[in-house]
């Protein structure tokens, strides 16, 4: 995540907030914030993080938790890869994170079911396990993270996991970006 110093005060202005009152909502006193924003001060990562937590909030951005699917859908190592298309064909989707003991060890895409039909045979995936066609991990993120990061994350992956701790939240994919864009 990369926050531009210069971005607080043109969000406050545009937000109609004063220095006092950011400095309030974010917990901190007014001539830090002063401070801050005439470059006065080099300010630790988490105060920055709060401050744009506190404008995002107050904008409305979309974040991962208000988007995200909590009905996550997973795979196991050990199921076989004709059980996981059928699941994909029934639910409309085109990617299953696989669990093992509770962790994400991997992803099946429709991407790697192809790549495996191509190089040994539609018959191939009747029996063959998941672990012998699953991918890397979908990356995870936060459940505050701002759907900018989120959409930018999508560029290089189908889909990412919500995590907040070890427990997984839900999955956001470039079809629920496109939903909250269309509105």
């Amino acid at each position: 995540m990369f926050y531009e110093i210069e971005e607080i005060k043109r969000r406050r202005k545009k937000l109609g907030l004063t220095q006092k009152k950011l400095a309030e909502l974010v917990g901190v006193s007014q001539p830090l914030i002063a401070r801050l924003e005439s470059g006065d001060l080099d300010p630790k990562l988490s105060l920055i993080k709060r401050i744009f937590k506190v404008l995002d909030e107050l904008e409305g951005k979309m974040t991962a938790k208000k988007i995200m699917n909590p009905n996550v859908i997973f795979a196991s190592p050990n199921d076989t890869a004709k059980k996981v298309i059928e699941i994909m064909w029934e639910k409309g989707i085109s990617q299953i994170p696989v669990i093992e003991r509770g962790k994400v060890v991997g992803t099946v895409t429709e991407s790697a079911i192809i790549k495996r039909m191509l190089e040994k045979g539609a018959d191939s995936l009747v029996e063959i396990k998941v672990r012998e066609i699953m991918e890397e991990p979908l990356p995870t993120i936060p459940p505050d993270e701002s759907l900018e990061n989120i959409s930018k994350m999508l560029l290089n992956s189908p889909a990412v996991l919500v995590v907040e701790g070890d427990k997984i939240l839900g999955i956001i994919t470039k079809h629920d970006v496109m939903k909250v864009i269309k509105g």
